[in-house]
């Protein structure tokens, strides 16, 4: 055995996290990942140093790198979805292992909600097999780490109200997407469709 041998370390695989920020039609948003899946993504801060700081708080490991492969397509999935076009995100590689498994499942049903349709917290309760777990739905998709890929925008409250979002501009930001995506909050068309959602009746 040689010096050099004997001092040879293992090769290992070193999996490092890495971020990305990029323009959107509604302001600066972000991806994080780690290997070839999503770890969190991340909708409009105030600004880019606000950006900055929420993902310094949240993947304190992660480092900034330039978007390429599956991120790049990613980028331009949430690109074209804010500018209004219909893109489906929900086949994007997410770590669903890391969340809990209720979380799991919530969005699971959130990722099949189709563009421009939503569901209550309620619906998506009675489609998990348990009709009084609305509140436990709200919480699970208030700390959703992939909002705009799983769609938590698209889960309102009873009544079409638009309910909570986490997202920075709160419930605003969600009446943004969901205009965006010209979302009907009821199955039935009323008076009002031709309205923006923001400017509905019940939509606060």
């Amino acid at each position: 055995m040689t010096l050099g041998s004997a001092l040879a370390l293992p090769e290992t695989d070193i999996v490092t996290q890495h971020f990305h920020l990029f323009e959107t039609a509604i302001g600066i948003c972000a991806l994080a990942w780690e290997g070839e899946r999503f770890i969190g993504a991340q909708l409009p801060e105030g600004d880019e140093g606000a950006a900055r700081h929420r993902l310094a708080r949240r993947f304190p490991e992660a480092s900034e790198a330039a978007a390429e492969g599956f991120v790049a397509g990613a980028v331009a999935g949430i690109q074209a979805l804010f500018a209004g076009e219909k893109r489906d995100l929900s086949d994007l590689p997410l770590a669903i292992e890391t969340v809990p498994a209720f979380h799991r499942k919530v969005y699971e049903i959130a990722l099949a909600i189709p563009h421009g349709e939503t569901l209550t917290y309620g619906e998506v309760a009675q489609r998990l097999g348990e009709p009084g777990a609305a509140r436990a739905v709200g919480v699970a998709l208030g700390q959703n780490p992939w909002p705009i890929i799983v769609p938590c925008h698209r889960v309102l409250a009873a009544g079409g109200k638009t309910g909570g979002f986490s997202a920075d501009g709160g419930v605003e930001t969600k009446l943004r997407i969901l205009t965006i995506e010209k979302a009907r909050t009821s199955a039935e068309p009323s008076l009002f469709d031709a309205l923006p959602l923001a400017a509905r009746p019940g939509s606060r």
